[in-house]
């Protein structure tokens, strides 16, 4: 049983990553880092975004307009860090 649960956690550990890539790449391409014209930086983006959008898509809807400031990547890392602590702590402990 607990084999499962490392594989959960695992797994909300590979996709806190992806969130934070996400974020960092969306930062990269507003500020003009990177442009999205090259096919490998368009392809990368492209890929960070469809893992992301579904989870965070429902947090923005919920979200009231702060203008251009998202903080639903926060939010979706301080669910799944409450998630963690919540396996870690029941499971484990």
């Amino acid at each position: 049983m607990l084999a499962i649960f490392d594989v959960v956690l695992l797994v909300l550990q590979l996709y806190w990553w992806i969130i934070i890539a996400s974020a960092v790449m969306s930062w990269l391409i507003a500020f003009g880092i990177v442009d999205t014209r090259n096919r490998f930086v368009y392809l990368v983006a492209d890929t960070l975004n469809r893992l992301t959008e579904p989870a965070l898509r429902p947090i923005r809807n919920l979200l009231p307009n702060l203008g251009g400031i998202d903080i639903s990547p926060i939010i979706l890392l301080l669910i799944i860090y409450f998630v963690q602590q919540f396996i870690l702590r029941t499971f484990y402990y």
